[in-house]
């Protein structure tokens, strides 16, 4: 209970739940257990605000192609109404991994230890000592 009073990255704080619960109504839920509503009536631009309240960390990249769509009003209906059509060579959602334990770490990054395989283009100090001498 603690958490959800003074932490907003985990999902959402209860004043936003208290507000978004008074004022909007849910549209759906994504596979991961994200919630999606959307306001009531139209504000003052005409248009309704949708909302999202993670299930757990609160980040962006666990948003679906689909709901995303939805949240920029790039699609009209949510996915529960009109599903976005799925091609055959596309990949299922990732989340981004960046700064976690789980991020991809090329060979010679810092992170697998620096070592790397020499290359032709890799710089070499000038020293005095190398320069010829006529």
């Amino acid at each position: 209970m603690l958490k959800r009073i003074f932490t907003w990255w985990n999902g959402a704080t209860l004043g936003a739940l208290f507000d978004i619960g008074r004022r909007g109504a849910l549209v759906g839920e994504d596979e991961q257990g994200n919630r999606f509503y959307e306001e009531r009536r139209p504000s003052l631009e005409g248009r309704k605000r949708r909302y999202v309240i993670y299930n757990g960390l609160s980040e962006a990249s666990r948003v679906s192609p689909d709901w995303h769509g939805w949240l920029r009003y790039t699609f009209d209906e949510p996915p529960t109404v009109a599903p976005l059509k799925r091609q055959v060579w596309e990949k299922p959602h990732e989340p981004n991994m960046t700064g976690t334990v789980h991020a991809y770490r090329p060979k010679g990054s810092l992170a697998r230890g620096g070592v790397r395989q020499a290359s032709t283009a890799d710089y070499e100090a000038w020293t005095p000592d190398s320069e010829n001498k006529s």
